[in-house]
């Protein structure tokens, strides 16, 4: 799963976003049974992807596509823990192998740019996978893809060597054994436990040259790219100008790319809709921001792509920080937001279906979602306030105190998005109505995950959660409990408990796919009450384009065709 954040400009007043919810108009309330239906139903007529569809044959031969950044990063292994941001996923997508392709509705099938054929067999109580490579994948440096490569990363990801920093170990804790077939270019991975998500595993792929070593595997991606493997290839990289320049690479094996240059710029949110309206950008995502959606729309020959995605916007609640390890101030804390008026606020305006999200791992359009947030998740403040009495925290003026320490909360965002500053606002007069003092803390955008997320320095952080075509694998990667300080996947808040963790256990390798949600939902539950992430919306993937380009916009769950993407005739 990918992690990222996007917010963009625009603030409301608390009182106005509470007033919103309120309905007054002849649409149902959002927050009520009603509103959420037609949300609901509003959702679901939402196309899978919105990119501007266009046969390869009719897309122009050469050009230019310049595409921004959220902010500048440092590590560049997508594996590593500091690495897995949506940012350097869009740079991977046209430049490294992705062995899976999925549709807009999440079907999956091989890449047979990299992997010409594949089959999964139950062999007794094994599961075994078999992977035929195209013998035509080489790296950029010239060396062939072959097993060796699914050999390293194995072992990279798989979690028995602490000094391998990875983001997540799931589906490689599941394999006793990857071995090379008939040739170099046959690949069989053979699981000690069963694991139904196989087909995301080795999707992004990285060469045994720099998987095989953890000091390379951690530090050889930092400020550069070793190698590549797809249609385009790395020509520059300035830190200065803080743009990344891929150029078509001829010795491509797969469709030859229609672009001869892709640019990424790393901009502020505040600067890229004004970049996009000076012809500086031929594309970018508008996220939650009215005011950018009506600059955008107002730009000539613009083009708005709206789709479903299975992204969602929360808050992380960091349960290791010495004022939430107790579950009932997590509880209270949860309690004592509206998360109804936060959604409203984030999504006015943007002609978005409005629907708090009451889930962890599916979204609001997925087919196995269910509103597990029983009454956890109803804002009640009285209750907030009894939680907080009996753990001991009593109201002295305007805050609580216990053994005279002062009940605050660091809310920490990035500084050039407006959109979680008021996130911040407003969740800092909703806790302060429980007794709960919040100091919003705005920090470097560039530091917002190395210096902040990462290391746990935060007490409560807004952020998006970016989805795959397997939620599932959200839960050992974020909500597993950590084995270690050091060794937490992508568990910010560094918190679980043994009965989820048996449940996670259980759905990884469920391969019913009826109790494998149903195994999902049950692991919901008790994410729930924990309080380890505060669900608020199903995040909108929406994207103003040029009218001309072709093949790019809101893709949904569809993978990215690099190699059709450009401008038509």
């Amino acid at each position: 799963m990918k992690v990222g954040y996007k917010a963009a400009a625009g603030a409301a007043l608390l009182a106005l976003a509470l007033a919103a919810c309120g309905g007054g108009s002849d649409k149902p309330a959002a927050g009520t049974a009603e509103g959420a239906k037609a949300a609901q139903e509003q959702a679901a007529a939402l196309p899978g992807s919105a990119i501007n569809p266009v046969a390869y044959d009719q897309v122009k031969d050469g050009g230019t596509i310049t595409l921004a950044l959220s902010q500048w990063h440092q590590q560049w292994n997508y594996s590593q823990v500091n690495g897995t941001h949506a940012d350097v996923a869009d740079v991977y997508d046209a430049t490294m192998p992705s062995i899976y392709k999925a549709s807009d509705k999440a079907e999956l099938a091989n890449n047979p740019d990299f992997v010409t054929e594949w089959k999964m067999e139950l062999k007794g109580d094994k599961q075994v996978v078999t992977y035929k490579l195209n013998d035509k994948a080489k790296w950029s440096d010239g060396t062939p893809i072959t097993y060796k490569d699914y050999v390293g990363q194995w072992k990279a990801l798989n979690g028995s060597d602490d000094k391998f920093q990875v983001s997540s170990t799931d589906g490689y804790d599941r394999v006793e054994s990857v071995e090379k077939g008939a040739t170099d270019h046959d690949v069989i991975v053979t699981f000690s436990r069963h694991y139904p998500d196989w087909q995301g595993m080795f999707s992004p792929l990285i060469p045994a040259s720099t998987s095989s070593d953890a000091t390379e595997f951690n530090k050889g991606w930092i400020d550069k790219f070793p190698v590549t493997a797809g249609p385009f290839k790395l020509e520059k990289m300035d830190q200065t100008a803080k743009t990344i320049t891929l150029v078509r690479d001829d010795n491509w094996w797969g469709q030859k790319a229609k672009l001869d240059k892709v640019i990424f710029r790393a901009l502020d949110s505040d600067a890229t809709v004004n970049a996009f309206a000076n012809g500086e950008l031929d594309a970018l995502e508008i996220v939650p921001s009215a005011a950018d959606l009506q600059r955008a729309k107002a730009v000539p020959g613009v083009d708005i792509r709206k789709a479903a995605a299975p992204n969602w916007r929360h808050i992380t609640v960091n349960g290791s920080a010495p004022n939430l390890t107790d579950k009932s101030v997590r509880q209270a804390v949860l309690l004592g937001i509206n998360r109804e008026a936060i959604t409203q606020s984030d999504l006015k305006d943007l002609d978005w279906p409005v629907q708090v999200l009451n889930n962890h791992l599916y979204m609001n359009t997925h087919k196995g979602y269910v509103d597990n947030s029983g009454e956890l998740g109803k804002y009640n403040p009285e209750k907030a306030k009894q939680l907080l009495d009996a753990a001991g925290w009593k109201l002295e003026g305007e805050y609580r105190k216990k053994d005279g320490k002062e009940l605050e909360l660091r809310f920490i965002v990035p500084a050039a998005y407006p959109l979680a500053k008021q996130e911040g606002e407003l969740t800092q007069a909703m806790l302060k109505d429980v007794g709960v003092k919040v100091k919003i803390e705005p920090v470097p955008d560039d530091k917002f995950f190395d210096d902040y997320i990462t290391p746990g320095n935060f007490d409560l952080v807004p952020f998006s959660w970016l989805g795959t075509p397997f939620p599932n694998g959200a839960l050992p990667q974020i909500y597993k409990r950590p084995t270690s300080k050091d060794n937490f996947g992508s568990n910010f808040p560094r918190i679980g408990s043994p009965e989820l963790d048996t449940l996670i256990e259980q759905a990884a390798g469920e391969m019913d796919p009826v109790k494998y949600i149903e195994l999902g939902n049950q692991a919901d539950k008790l994410i729930w009450d924990e309080v380890h992430t505060i669900p608020l919306y199903q995040r909108p993937s929406i994207f103003a384009a040029k009218k001309t380009l072709a093949n790019y916009g809101a893709f949904g769950f569809a993978t990215k065709d690099w190699s059709a993407v450009g401008f038509t005739k």
